[in-house]
């Protein structure tokens, strides 16, 4: 009996989010004593083993954005956060009329005036001066507009990746009453058909490879009128703030019920307050955690408030180890071992957060399409794993579990 409290305890070492990834040997009771050692070796590499791919997923995220930022650095720039925004380029929200005085001489430029399509608000789009980095324009502009919401307008990546076909892709819910889904990302290619494309880019629409591959996977789970917002394009500073709240807006202005971002990126106050305005309307965001590991920063946008946060689970219902973080998690939806189209129509094999994003949206449509409260119905088909109960590794469940099929 001591030899199995010592075993027991040595197992809930591990974290439930990195346990999940791991399948250990069943044994018979009686064989428990010659194994202890043994196992509790096994347990404490493991643990390690998972503890060095966090720690390296963390890293490669950071040489991975800070690279971007030096390759690309006539159009990106660190925010004040560190974080990387269009270059030269700063939004503001809620100025007081006739306050851009003292801005425009302290050497500001007023590029645009943007009234957001569909969501009923307003931000002023202003040039630095030259010679002033951005973490420094912004202190000064919360100096001068001491009312105001001064943001970067901060990008977002896609969270997920090509790695070969393995299991395909079923159709599911393929019923006509579905309610109509907007996608922010990339322009899917020709071979993917979607309802409509805009862009909202330099460049755009131009055809993508992720944007194919989530545009595809929303067709197959049974999503009928599709509509894509490009915030990419060709664009080097592309995946911006305020393309995605551009993008949001005309999906909302042209009847989408539910969007889907497969993207992650800081907080930022701009598209913040851009998804508030579409749920107001009645409409559900759903968004990835991403696949930066569970050291990364909380995603967003899946982490703002009401959106439906995804992450992803692999074709034996495990937890991907990449799979990020978000301040609340909502669903799990098959990430791995599936498939979709590339920009040219080819069958490529699909893993990560990315994935999973538009197949819970595709659900969340056919509820919404038939009438009934998708929250209800998501949760009356989601499969409990993991701990009893909503966890932080699966949410409240697994759903479209049939969507992969051998």
């Amino acid at each position: 009996m001591r030899v199995f409290t010592l075993l027991s305890a040595a197992m809930a070492l591990i974290a439930a989010p990195l346990a999940a990834q791991v399948a250990l040997p069943r044994v018979q009771l009686p064989q428990l004593g010659p194994l202890v050692g043994e196992t509790l070796d096994t347990l404490d590499e493991t643990r390690s083993g998972l503890q060095r791919t966090v720690e390296r997923l963390a890293r490669d995220r950071l040489r991975t954005i800070d690279r971007l930022v030096r390759r690309n650095s006539d159009a990106i720039e660190f925010d004040a956060q560190g974080a990387p925004a269009r270059r030269g380029e700063l939004l503001i929200m809620d100025a007081p009329a006739n306050s851009l005085g003292p801005v425009l001489e302290a050497g500001f430029t007023l590029l645009s005036q943007e009234e957001v399509e569909g969501l009923d608000f307003s931000l002023l789009r202003l040039g630095v001066p030259a010679g002033m980095d951005l973490a420094e324009a912004q202190s000064t502009l919360a100096l001068l507009l001491p009312q105001a919401q001064v943001s970067a307008d901060n990008l977002h990546f896609q969270s997920g990746r090509a790695n070969g076909a393995v299991l395909a892709l079923s159709a599911q819910g393929t019923s006509s009453s579905t309610a109509p889904v907007g996608m922010i990302d990339g322009a899917p290619g020709p071979a993917v058909k979607v309802t409509e494309t805009r862009g909202f880019a330099e460049g755009a629409p131009y055809p993508s490879n992720h944007g194919s591959s989530v545009a595809s996977l929303l067709g197959h789970a049974g999503a009928r009128t599709i509509r894509v917002a490009d915030v990419y394009g060709t664009d080097k500073a592309g995946g911006n703030a305020l393309a995605m709240t551009k993008g949001l807006g005309w999906l909302v202005s042209r009847g989408s019920k539910v969007v889907t971002i497969s993207l992650v990126g800081p907080r930022n106050a701009v598209l913040e307050r851009a998804i508030g305005a579409a749920q107001r309307k009645g409409v559900v965001v759903v968004a990835a955690v991403g696949n930066d590991g569970p050291a990364a920063p909380p995603a967003y946008p899946a982490s703002y408030d009401g959106v439906v946060a995804v992450t992803a689970v692999d074709g034996k219902r495990r937890a991907l180890i990449e799979a990020g973080r978000a301040l609340h998690l909502d669903y799990a939806a098959p990430g791995a071992d599936i498939y979709g189209r590339n920009a040219r129509g080819k069958r490529i094999g699909l893993r990560g957060t990315s994935f999973a994003t538009p197949l819970v949206a595709a659900r969340v449509s056919r509820a919404i399409g038939q009438g009934r409260n998708w929250r209800s119905a998501l949760d009356t088909e989601a499969i409990d794993l993991g701990e009893k109960g909503p966890d932080d590794t699966y949410g409240r469940g697994l759903v479209c579990s049939t969507c992969t099929g051998r």
